[in-house]
């Protein structure tokens, strides 16, 4: 799927070359206001078709926004002059499901044979959250969003199989109302809430324990409330163990020139 890029009043190419000559290697979370951001997963081509499928019968934690050419490191649709080597402030190199760096690059890794799919970041709903005055608490503690493994499964494709990895936003149960509102119209940037409250009812032992990301505090009165999360694929991955795959490193997001206004639903 591709969708169409608004460059009206987008910073996403300024970003973008911040990143790029590495004066800025942080999370991504408020950067570029109103553009989409986006998870990124690079694969062999034998594997695409499969990590495909699996993303189709996974679209809460997999939403796909855009797929490469076989060894072309762009994404036409989502950027003019989108390098997908290197306009991410930090990447994961992972070998037969283990990781074995984490560059701010990866021209070195680069293959011929690789297809690189943009997926969704809950970082693009962001905006209208804060739009409606509900507090997005690591933007606030300007730290990265906690991010679990749970024990809900993915539904399997080809090789791929694993749990799902959620994202978590602690919120007043009114505006947790609301953001389930607010986000629901944002089904490709995983839209509303997979679950709220009762972390440990999906496996989640330890809130103040994220696998991902930096904690934040749920203080009295607040429940947590968990969306899907792009990681979702790092989890299958180190469960897989395909020989070869890049991704993203956790919160740090391949910024677009797409317009989070052209992903909303009525």
């Amino acid at each position: 799927m591709n969708a169409m890029v608004d460059v009206h009043q987008n910073t996403g190419p300024a970003e973008r070359r911040r990143i790029r000559t590495g004066a800025f290697t942080g999370p991504t979370s408020g950067l570029a206001p109103g553009n989409v951001q986006a998870n990124l997963v690079v694969l062999p081509r034998d594997l695409a078709h499969d990590f495909l499928r699996f993303a189709q019968a996974n679209p809460r934690p997999c939403p796909v926004l855009a797929v490469s050419d076989a060894g072309s490191p762009h994404f036409p649709s989502l950027g003019h002059d989108i390098d997908i080597r290197t306009d991410l402030p930090r990447y994961r190199v992972w070998r037969d499901g283990e990781l074995v760096e984490e560059p701010t690059d990866v021209i070195h890794a680069w293959r011929g044979d690789l297809v690189g799919f943009a997926i969704g970041c809950s970082f693009s709903f962001e905006e209208a959250l804060l739009a409606d005055g509900i507090d997005v608490r690591h933007i606030t503690r300007n730290c990265n969003v906690p991010m679990y493994r749970t024990n809900i499964p993915c539904v399997p494709a080809g090789v791929f199989s694993g749990p799902m990895v959620v994202s978590m936003r602690p919120m007043k149960p009114a505006d947790a109302i609301r953001a389930v509102q607010i986000t629901s119209r944002f089904p490709s940037v995983h839209g509303a809430p997979v679950h709220l409250g009762l972390p440990e009812a999906i496996g989640i032992a330890d809130i103040s324990k994220p696998d991902y990301g930096d904690a934040v505090p749920v203080e009295p009165g607040e429940l947590p409330v968990f969306w899907a999360c792009g990681v979702t694929p790092q989890a299958v991955i180190a469960q897989v163990k395909p020989e070869f795959c890049i991704t993203h490193a956790p919160g740090m997001m391949l910024i677009t020139d797409l317009r989070n206004t052209k992903l909303a639903v009525l």
